[in-house]
């Protein structure tokens, strides 16, 4: 325990502040951390401004920049790239505990600069108090303890210390002994992904020195170790000549939070000699003043490790391993131990933060958690459709829990809704659907309470899960009761669209089977009512790569879809497994017709492709009409100069005898008929009625000779060609932008 007169000494040595270095290292501190939040707070209102050229190396200043200028280049590294990804974490909000722990690194470098005799003895009563407080706090008596950054070195350096326990000759003979009788160190199937691979790496074993114990798969919880398999794995590997030397036991998994059967596994190592470490979220509970059976084993354990910055909300920490053996000089050649005074200073942070928070603080922190947990649990059971994973563990700090609806004679585990004619395939697919609504509801509830903390997990049985955590997320997110009960307002909220969409999926699926041309895919990462693509006549099955055509169509149907008066959203993309463009059906926030949602998009993508294809085809009735027309305009050019004469077509002279003789020649040009698909030869005046009155656009002049794009007032739509020299391209562009307006009127084609 940590006496109040440490605490009130700690205070009173510190009024005064003799050193001025001291003064000055915690002003600058408290400076530099309102510098950093003022510049964090106008990045957050000057939305609009992009920090630019932040990330870009440049030279080394010969003169030299002020702390300013350097704190304001960290504050654009750190927030520079928070206008590109909005939805990224904000630094967390550091309380006054955390700049305790943030000025014992400053003042860690500040002591390691004193002589050596004053720096021993400060390191040794840091490292002292440290262990001491530790190991009352947490029920861990006459142990001694090694603080380490990365959370997992603690447990080598533990793997270490039982080789050199058991096996007496490592220090001389080196890896000799181990070859005659290798060492076997027990991991639970629970256990963190990696941990086996990095012991091995770490301690230079092969991968066969790793035994992973299974878990419950009949009785207690399919997340805690089975004993029974464990002795027996134990017993397999005496007979073949191999040493049991250590297991590894979780006071709550990874996943779940589940903590195993530790006072059983207590007995087992004991009969066999074998290490016991225990690690896990659950033994900050050990503070409390009251712990489960199971945890409270853990005190009896040869080792544990604890990560007390999550849980106090320290940043910059270090972790802890409490252990408990005789030799020191054992646990020197196993790195527990040191006499650089440097490496005690680790515990320096850690020494500053639990002196300002206090014992009270301390237990206040843990229990407020596990409240948070029990409040949250407590609420789900009254929530229909959400399942705890959790339930056996009223003490857990960790809650587990997913949406799912029942299925009678369905698998235990995966539920789903009762939908007529369910195939056993379909109940499968329905497993998958779970999880992609599972996961879109935990991402919709991490958006509506970013306090809650929580975070979306793929169990290997159960599926995707949320896991709500509160020892490792509420002192750093400042989590309150308030905010689980939003929780699981959101939760209550969430749950008519999730049971709505479900029903949906099946018989979406069954609808757009049965219509021809369209094709269901099966995406199981999206939570909506489902995929779909339509094929059209040029599709190719076979093919995985995009669709030009494909996605014309998908983009004008999307367009079409968006605009009916429906609470469903769409949204175009690739395909799962290819590159072809599909529509992707929404979440159902109501009761939805899946037979006349299916005929909407059905129609309506057909609509869009005969439209399309029509306009191809006008394009290319009126190419060919264009070259037919120019070959019969070209023979009318050369009657014209036959009929004029050449001397009217010299430049000078054609102009005096055209004063002196005017020709009155009548204009010959060709109309062409979109209706009939023919041209037919036109004559008229210059100036023409027919000429001067045409709602016509002229695609292109040369001199006197054009191209007019007519729509005629009623029924038809004309091309007028007028001794024309146009390409065919231009009139298909303007065909194009005039189909708009005529498609209405399906006369006029």
């Amino acid at each position: 325990m940590l006496p109040e007169r440490s605490r009130s000494y700690f205070r009173a040595s510190c009024k005064p502040i003799a050193d001025p270095m001291l003064a000055e290292m915690g002003k600058n501190l408290k400076e530099a951390m309102k510098m950093l939040e003022d510049s964090q707070r106008r990045t957050e209102e000057e939305n609009g401004k992009k920090l630019i050229s932040g990330d870009i190396p440049g030279p080394l200043q010969g003169s030299g920049q002020d702390m300013v200028s350097i704190l304001q280049l960290v504050q654009n590294l750190m927030h520079g790239d928070e206008d590109e990804e909005p939805q990224s974490p904000r630094i967390q909000n550091i309380g006054e505990q955390g700049h305790m722990a943030l000025l014992g690194h400053s003042l860690g470098a500040y002591i390691s600069t004193l002589d050596k005799e004053k720096l021993r003895k400060l390191t040794t009563r840091i490292l002292s108090d440290t262990t001491l407080w530790l190991c009352r706090i947490f029920r861990y008596e006459n142990g001694c303890a090694y603080f380490h950054e990365e959370e997992r070195e603690g447990l080598a350096k533990i793997c270490r210390l039982a080789i050199h326990s058991r096996y007496e000759d490592f220090v001389v003979d080196g890896f000799n002994v181990l070859y005659n009788k290798k060492p076997v160190i027990y991991l639970s199937a629970a256990a963190r992904p990696g941990l086996g691979q990095y012991l091995c790496n770490q301690l230079g074993l092969p991968f066969p020195c790793l035994c992973r114990v299974p878990c419950n798969t009949m009785f207690g919880s399919q997340h805690q170790m089975d004993v029974a398999f464990l002795e027996k794995l134990i017993k397999d590997d005496i007979e073949r000549g191999r040493l049991p030397l250590l297991l590894v036991a979780n006071a709550g998994t990874a996943a779940v939070g589940h903590t195993d059967k530790i006072g059983r596994l207590k007995e087992l190592c004991e009969q066999y000699g074998i290490w016991l470490h225990v690690e896990g979220v659950n033994l900050a509970t050990l503070a409390l003043g009251y712990v489960s059976s199971s945890v409270l084993a853990a005190a009896k354990c040869d080792s544990m490790t604890m990560t007390p910055g999550p849980w106090l909300g320290l940043p910059a920490v270090p972790a802890v391993t409490l252990y408990k053996h005789d030799d020191p000089a054992l646990t020197l050649v196993a790195g527990l131990t040191s006499n650089k005074p440097t490496d005690k200073l680790r515990a320096l942070p850690l020494w500053l933060s639990l002196q300002y928070l206090g014992l009270d603080g301390i237990v206040e922190r843990i229990k407020h958690a596990c409240q948070l947990s029990q409040r949250l649990q407590e609420s789900l059971k009254k929530v229909n459709y959400i399942k705890i994973l959790v339930e056996d563990e009223l003490s857990s700090p960790v809650v587990v829990f997913r949406f799912f609806q029942e299925l009678p004679g369905s698998d235990p585990v995966f539920k789903a809704v009762p939908v007529p004619n369910m195939t056993p395939s379909a109940v499968g697919r329905e497993r998958h659907s779970c999880d992609a609504l599972n996961r879109w509801l935990g991402e919709q509830l991490k958006q509506l309470v970013p306090a809650s903390g929580l975070t979306v997990m793929d169990l290997e049985t159960e599926g995707t899960c949320l896991r709500f955590s509160p020892l490792m997320t509420a002192a750093v997110l400042g989590t309150r009761g308030e905010d689980v009960d939003q929780l699981v307002a959101c939760i209550e909220s969430k749950l008519p669209v999730l049971c709505c969409t479900l029903q949906l999926r099946e018989e979406f699926k069954q609808e757009v089977e049965a219509t021809a041309g369209l094709l269901y895919v099966d995406d199981p990462n999206w939570p909506g009512i489902g995929v779909v693509r339509y094929e059209h006549a040029n599709d190719d099955k076979s093919s995985l790569k995009s669709d030009p055509e494909g996605e014309k169509i998908h983009a004008g149907l999307l367009k079409k879809l968006n605009e009916l008066e429906s609470d469903l959203t769409f949204k175009i993309g690739p395909e799962y497994k290819s590159m072809k463009s599909c529509l992707y059906v929404g979440m159902a926030s109501d009761d939805v017709d899946a037979a006349e949602l299916v005929e909407t998009i059905a129609a309506t993508a057909r609509e869009i492709e005969e439209n399309s294809r029509l306009l191809e085809n006008m394009t290319e009735v009126v190419r060919k009409g264009i070259q037919e027309a120019q070959v019969e305009l070209q023979k009318a050019n050369e009657e014209r100069l036959l009929e004029e004469g050449v001397l009217r077509q010299i430049p000078v002279v054609g102009s005096v005898l055209n004063w002196f003789s005017p020709v009155q020649a009548l204009q010959k040009g060709r109309t062409f008929n979109l209706t009939a698909g023919n041209d037919d030869s036109i004559v008229m005046k210059a100036k023409d009625n027919l000429i001067s009155n045409l709602p016509s656009v002229s695609l292109q002049q040369r001199g006197t000779h054009f191209l007019w794009l007519q729509l005629s007032g009623v029924h038809r739509t004309h091309i007028c060609l007028q001794s024309t020299r146009c390409r065919s391209h231009a009139a298909s562009n303007a065909l194009g932008q005039s189909h708009q307006a005529e498609a209405s009127r399906p006369e006029a084609f």
